[in-house]
């Protein structure tokens, strides 16, 4: 019985068969893959920006040029100018500014030293299953109205207050506490109402920071007090920084404190562009104030981070080690 060797094309048609799937043609992203795909997942932050910072300061910065046609209309904008930003620039608006910025530097100093300590400790000296509870507690402020927690501080520190019957009693005081509707009275207020706004964020760096390299520098000789100076509060300065920006910048356009605590003689900005856009129904002035005083805290804010990349520098240089010839 004789075989037939195949010929080299029936074997290649034999062993290679043509496959079954095909590759499909990949096609472009179309609109419903953009708007309803990954990228919708960052929608809420985007849309938070626009609606709510965005939009409304792009309308202050433009009701800003506009002008106050009659006594009876807020704004007109079908002429724009830059004559309303001289007008805000009063001299009783310089040195109202002067005074809110003074208030906003001390207060966000002040809230610093308090909250730096309670932080450290919240962090580190306080057993996880009570922390919880102090968190709480340091939110407790939170759960109540901005306002009425002001007016609770109007009510003890007037002259026929808690505070003031207290002192009396203790004998540091010979006549009843005069500080309300006073700087002081403000300084306090802001204090007290922007104060958890910096223990959140350091507490949350001060955790993060770790306790394997403090123990580490205690295991290398560094007192608690080096530990803290050249470990905890390096590792900590995100927390600083940020703890810093939500008090400050909030704290400058603040009107409520100074309106129930300071009276006229503790006025800030915020009362000054309050009153323009509420009881002189001049916004176009009002607007311009609020520009200014956005800018102002710009400049404020990158002064200050200049002058924190300058003192991490000389940090850095003064905690170096020289080499000579490779070696320490």
């Amino acid at each position: 019985m004789s075989t037939q060797a195949a010929t080299p094309n029936e074997k290649d048609s034999t062993t290679q068969r043509p496959s079954r799937k095909t590759q499909r043609p990949t096609k472009p992203a179309g609109m419903s893959a953009k708007f309803f795909g990954a990228s919708a997942l960052s929608f809420p932050t985007w849309a938070y920006a626009l609606f709510f910072f965005i939009i409304p300061v792009a309308l202050v910065i433009f009701y800003s040029f506009g002008y106050k046609p009659d006594e009876f209309t807020a704004v007109a904008t079908d002429k724009l100018s830059f004559g309303r930003y001289p007008d805000a620039m009063s001299a009783s608006f310089v040195s109202t500014f002067f005074a809110t910025l003074r208030i906003s530097i001390v207060g966000t100093i002040l809230c610093l030293i308090i909250a730096l300590p309670f932080a450290y400790w919240l962090a580190i000296k306080v057993s996880p299953a009570r922390r919880s509870l102090a968190l709480a507690l340091v939110m407790v402020p939170f759960w109540t109205n901005f306002l009425v927690r002001t007016l609770g501080w109007q009510i003890m520190l007037s002259p026929d207050g808690f505070l003031s019957n207290w002192m009396q009693g203790l004998g540091m005081l010979d006549g009843p506490l005069d500080i309300l509707y006073t700087r002081t009275a403000v300084q306090i207020g802001v204090v007290y109402n922007y104060l958890p706004l910096m223990i959140l964020p350091l507490f949350v760096a001060i955790d993060s920071a770790g306790q394997k390299l403090r123990e580490a520098s205690y295991d290398l000789g560094a007192g608690k007090v080096t530990t803290f100076l050249r470990v905890t509060l390096p590792m900590a300065m995100p927390g600083v920084v940020s703890g810093c920006l939500l008090v400050f910048i909030p704290l400058n356009g603040d009107y409520v404190t100074a309106t129930v605590l300071g009276g006229a003689s503790g006025s800030m900005v915020g009362q000054l562009i309050a009153n323009q856009f509420n009881t002189a129904q001049n916004w176009a002035v009002g607007a311009a104030m609020a520009v200014i005083l956005i800018l102002a805290t710009l400049v404020v804010v990158g002064v200050g981070f200049g002058l924190l990349k300058l003192g991490q520098a000389i940090a850095a240089k003064l905690g170096s080690v020289p080499l000579k010839d490779g070696r320490a």
